[in-house]
């Protein structure tokens, strides 16, 4: 086969191709609004591919250009369905007839690609990622065939060369596989991750439920007591009274702990509010005091009024992983000391504790998915911290020595209702 047509445009289609389908999961997994429209995600991002790929095409020889825009064009029908293939080919044909003029042809060959993928995508948004493959394999091999086959018969002109047969028959196959494998792995990664982070959240609340049993066990045993004595015959009105008022006070400290636990528990809003530091931190060192208690921990705080924006829940779930990470750094025991204070335009809140230490390479590493310095640590609770300060526009440091104890320090903008910018 001669290959002295071959030139730096196929690695350049491929090039398109590929870093479209990155930028759509990127895209996906960090934008959440962007995933509410995933079909005009996957339309922008295919379409891009198509158009370049035309506006730089293979050349297979002087009579005959080709490029590889049906890759895109059948991979956005295959996981966007008959809406997203029809947009394509709307803007397959208008940009194709826009550079190189009209032509029945290439309107009739991706017309019957758009029909037959069309037709395809439904069974193939059930297969497994193996299936996949294969039937993509299967289905761009006879669309090659039948489109040469069609293009033979009207025109006159058309010949089926060694080139050809490459470019269009062998070829788009591997690069199908290849885009189709990339595209399964990105799913199954974001898929995984949030399965994670979920799971993550879940030892956090089963622990904190075990911790909470016991502490909500204080107060019911006082009122069982109280109770008790209460059904005593002698008792004086006054001291009635008294039991009445312990009764009712224990009651309420098991109602808050639940509240608490219950509140964390509870599924995250998406939405934007302003944030009292001192008191939102307040609620989750009261109700993680019953885990640091089972592992003889005091927790101190001197916490600073101040107002910073982002959302409530995701708040609290950062800075409970970030406290309860201190309170798994002492095994022993030891004292675990929350401060925060403003200065100028920033909240400052530092958790320091006197456990285990990190070092150097745990330091750097910090925040990282899927690494954690704890034998059964999945790094994610760090990880979600982390990327929650950022969301909130804010940074964390982290400063530590081995065998003396790690200081967390995260600073946030305060915010102002007269300067809401700063």
């Amino acid at each position: 086969m001669n290959f002295i047509y071959i030139n730096q445009n196929i690695l350049d289609n491929l090039f398109y191709i590929l870093v479209s389908i990155l930028i759509y999961y990127i895209l996906l997994d960090h934008g959440k609004r962007l995933s509410q429209y995933g079909k005009t995600l996957i339309t922008a991002c295919m379409s891009i591919p198509i158009i370049l790929c035309m506006k730089f095409p293979i050349y297979i020889d002087e009579y005959c250009v080709h490029d590889l825009r049906q890759i895109p064009f059948i991979i956005g029908t295959l996981y966007g369905g008959w809406p997203v293939g029809a947009a394509l080919l709307v803007i397959i044909l208008t940009f194709r007839f826009a550079f190189y003029g009209f032509n029945l042809l290439t309107l009739s060959v991706y017309i019957v690609i758009f029909i037959i993928t069309a037709l395809f995508s439904s069974r193939f948004k059930n297969f497994n990622r193996k299936n996949k493959l294969n039937s993509s394999i299967l289905l761009i091999l006879f669309l090659g065939i039948l489109t040469s086959f069609i293009s033979i018969v009207m025109s006159d002109y058309f010949r089926i060369t060694e080139a050809y047969v490459f470019y269009f028959i062998i070829l788009p196959p591997f690069i199908i596989v290849l885009a189709l494998y990339i595209i399964e792995i990105l799913k199954d990664a974001i898929i995984i991750r949030t399965q994670m982070v979920r799971l993550e959240k879940m030892e956090v609340v089963s622990q904190l439920a075990a911790s909470i049993s016991h502490e909500v066990r204080n107060p019911l045993t006082v009122v069982k007591g109280f109770v008790q004595l209460l059904k005593a015959p002698d008792l004086t009105q006054e001291v009635r009274e008294q039991y009445i008022q312990h009764v009712v006070r224990e009651l309420n400290s098991a109602e808050s702990i639940i509240s608490e636990y219950l509140a964390f528990a509870k599924p995250a809003l998406e939405k934007v509010e302003n944030i009292l530091i001192n008191r939102e931190i307040g609620y989750v060192i009261e109700m993680i005091k019953p885990l640091a208690n089972m592992n003889l921990v005091t927790i101190s705080n001197q916490l600073a009024p101040g107002i910073t924006r982002g959302n409530i829940q995701h708040f609290k779930q950062c800075f409970l992983n970030l406290i309860k990470n201190g309170i798994e750094a002492m095994p022993n025991g030891g004292e675990l000391n929350i401060v925060s204070y403003v200065n100028n335009f920033d909240i400052i809140i530092e958790i320091s504790d006197n456990g285990v230490g990190m070092n150097k390479e745990q330091i750097n590493r910090f925040g990282e998915p899927y690494y954690s310095s704890k034998e059964k640590g999945t790094g994610l609770g760090s990880m979600v911290a982390v990327k929650t300060i950022q969301t909130m526009n804010g940074t964390l440091h982290l400063t530590s020595a081995l065998n003396k104890g790690t200081t967390i320090s995260i600073t946030l903008p305060v915010y102002q209702e007269d300067h809401p910018g700063k």
